[in-house]
């Protein structure tokens, strides 16, 4: 396993990293390909084809516009989030797209833009864009495949052991939990001194530490935006924003016994996972923990970490953001490895419930936890969401998706607490967890694994 931290924090745009950022990527690599093989000046036509998940909840969750912006060379990380809504308008109005802001073409929505009700064998997101010259031949296709969190892979890659990312040799390499407290006992590390040793094949400690302090700055800027704007979330549920209004009352009412209670910060903690799933929602700039879908989980629990517990000075609390994503991105790593973090894979379980089991450890960490300790963690809080099944009312990431992350958050602080006050030894281990996960996913029918064709998002529209 060669999964970077930087692989399951990702800074994008909401609402979805399966259905949003990943297509963008997807579109991105697409036209730079028809530009690299000297190809671009000669694409006429554009068709996008969208198959499974993303064509069920695509438009809910902005696919179809981040795949026009991502032709237009835009990536997630770099994106003004601003601009996407109306030169999607544009596009629409003037029937031409230009193909990395270069290459005007024709692109009329009827035609070239197509949900299909049929699904791909390999995985349940997948794309197909093929490019046209002027005499209607195609002179290149891809499928792609989303597979959560933002990773993507085209079809040259999508076999039964196709690996996520580009692999190195790790010093430390892992694929089970049981193999990683192994590690960790044998070298006497704890887990975010294990995970840093591995991300030095890719850059220096100091780089890691700046990039993922820069990780927390965007999670910070996320819920700050979150917590100013307030209105109606887009999509046609009109769905309330709740959190600045939260704020606000929360500001007036302040009561210094209260706000160092448990209750108190449990207001707090759900405050921040809000302020981040709405933001995600409305389609702003937030990052993939490891998904959109999940993102308020990980900010909020260490933005509990930050407020609430005492640091002496400021590098001892960068200190402990440091170890808090790197212990977390272990446990998510396994994830990835050994079930998915996709919704539409596995259901909510492998989204929320991964982002539960990698906030519980991150802050497991950070509070002194020992290896065991934090694999109690992380197994806690991923065992009490399995068969969590993605419903979401209307294809949107709102309902129940943004109250389902602040109750995440606290399920993970919970489980660090549990597995505080115990040695580490448990009956059930994290990787058969992570195993139940991925049978249940497996056995879960599509209808609960983000199609919006059954649960909350049939129920909830029901006359």
């Amino acid at each position: 396993m060669s999964i970077s931290v930087f692989d399951l924090f990702k800074i994008g745009v909401g609402p979805s990293s399966s259905h949003t950022v990943g297509p963008m990527i997807a579109a991105a690599e697409f036209a730079s390909y028809l530009e690299q093989q000297k190809m671009l000046q000669d694409v006429k036509r554009i068709k996008i084809d969208l198959y499974g998940s993303l064509s069920a909840t695509g438009i809910g969750h902005g696919t179809d516009n981040s795949i026009i912006i991502g032709l237009m060379g835009e990536r997630p990380h770099s994106v003004d989030p601003e601009i996407i809504l109306p030169e999607v308008a544009a596009v629409k109005e003037s029937k031409t797209l230009k193909l990395l802001g270069q290459n005007p073409i024709e692109f009329i929505w009827s035609r070239d833009m197509n949900l299909l009700q049929e699904s791909l064998q390999y995985h349940p997101n997948a794309m197909r864009l093929t490019a046209y010259n002027d005499k209607a031949e195609a002179l290149y296709a891809n499928t792609y495949y989303s597979i959560g969190g933002g990773f993507i892979i085209d079809e040259s890659e999508a076999t039964e052991d196709a690996y996520l990312v580009p692999q190195v040799k790790l010093p430390y390499h892992f694929n089970t939990a049981t193999e990683l407290l192994e590690m960790c006992k044998n070298n006497n590390f704890t887990i975010s001194q294990l995970m840093m040793e591995n991300e030095k094949i890719w850059r220096s400690e100091e780089d890691v530490r700046h990039g993922l302090l820069e990780i927390w700055q965007a999670m910070k800027n996320c819920i700050a935006s979150g917590l100013s704007k307030a209105g109606v979330l887009p999509g046609g549920l009109n769905v309330k924003r709740r959190a600045a209004a939260l704020h606000v009352s929360m500001k007036e009412t302040v009561n210094p016994n209260l706000i160092t209670s448990t209750l108190g910060a449990m207001d707090w903690v759900n405050l921040y996972a809000l302020a981040v799933n709405e933001e995600n929602a409305a389609g702003g700039r937030m990052v993939t923990a490891p998904t959109n879908g999940a993102a308020g989980i990980i900010p909020a629990v260490l933005m509990y970490y930050v407020e609430f517990m005492q640091h002496e000075y400021d590098q001892a609390r960068d200190d402990g953001i440091v170890r808090f994503m790197l212990a977390a991105a272990a446990i998510g790593a396994l994830c990835k490895l050994n079930a998915s973090i996709s919704g539409a894979e596995v259901g909510c379980q492998g989204e929320v419930g991964s982002a539960c089991a990698m906030a519980a450890a991150g802050l497991c960490e950070v509070l002194g936890g020992t290896p065991e300790q934090i694999e109690n963690a992380a197994e806690i809080g991923l065992e009490h969401n399995l068969g969590l099944t993605c419903d979401p009312v209307g294809g949107l990431v709102q309902v129940p998706c943004i109250e389902r992350n602040a109750i995440a958050a606290m399920k993970a602080i919970n489980a660090t607490q549990m597995s505080l006050h115990g040695t580490g030894d448990h009956f059930i281990s994290l990787d058969k967890v992570i195993k139940t996960m991925l049978d249940t996913g497996m056995d879960m029918h599509d209808k609960y694994k983000e199609t919006s064709r059954g649960g909350l998002a049939v129920n909830a529209v029901e006359c």
